[in-house]
């Protein structure tokens, strides 16, 4: 399978969807990356739960945890890693929801890419970071 893709009528490889992929989402726009590279298959999954299936339930799912972050922080990716049609990103997140409690976690997400979208992704994190501190 070849690392390069046609994505909006321009020609960008694996890694400058990545980029441009993270690049939104550091500037707080996860919605609009979501929108822009998450194929409408996508298997998304956290930990060791089941995939959710489909960009509609899992743009409802982006949705929900937008609609409860009242400020970021930091969205910042710490390290990302492209290998062919495979990316990680080390993701840090830093948060106050809209309960008021400040919210900070470290999270990595493996993701699959196919023809410029992500087909595939599974976070995993620690899920005790979620306990507002």
């Amino acid at each position: 399978m070849s690392a390069a893709v046609a994505t909006k009528a321009t020609l960008q490889t694996t890694r400058e969807c990545v980029e441009s992929l993270v690049g939104l989402v550091e500037q707080g726009k996860f919605l609009e990356a979501f929108d822009a590279y998450y194929g409408e298959d996508v298997a998304m999954a956290e930990n060791r739960s089941a995939p959710t299936v489909g960009k509609a339930e899992n743009r409802a799912r982006e949705e929900q945890f937008v609609g409860s972050v009242a400020q970021v922080h930091e969205s910042r990716a710490k390290s990302v890693t492209v290998d062919s049609d495979r990316a990680v990103i080390e993701w840090v997140l830093d948060f106050t929801d809209t309960e008021g409690n400040r919210v900070r976690m470290e999270q990595v997400a493996v993701q699959e890419w196919q023809d410029g979208q992500v087909v595939h992704e599974r976070f995993y994190y620690d899920t005790n970071a979620l306990d507002a501190s």
